[in-house]
């Protein structure tokens, strides 16, 4: 079983699978690789407001605008490459790699 120190902040616990965080104005990770079927949830850890909106037109991504530690989750059902970006801060932007 593993060891784990008490009073860890959850900052510092590493990014799970199906996570983005939204940290010093950037998507961590910027590319996140997952399988169809998962849900991903992103975290606003900073106190300005962000989006998380797909790139281009067509795209499944829009979240409303998340105040800190609001979140915003999407359930990726078919397979490719999903580029969002916010739209308050544009030169924030990630990528979702989804494989069946």
């Amino acid at each position: 079983m593993p060891m784990t120190s008490p009073g860890r902040s959850a900052a510092a616990t590493p990014v799970s699978a199906n996570a983005v965080a939204i940290k010093n104005f950037a998507f961590s990770p910027a590319t996140l690789k997952i399988k169809t079927g998962t849900t991903v949830t992103w975290t606003n850890q900073d106190t300005d407001a962000h989006t998380v909106t797909s790139s281009g037109s067509g795209g499944p991504l829009h979240s409303p605008t998340l105040a800190t530690h609001g979140t915003y989750t999407y359930t990726f059902t078919k397979p490719g490459s999903y580029a969002y970006v916010c739209t308050i801060h544009p030169f924030m932007t990630g990528t979702v790699e989804v494989t069946s």
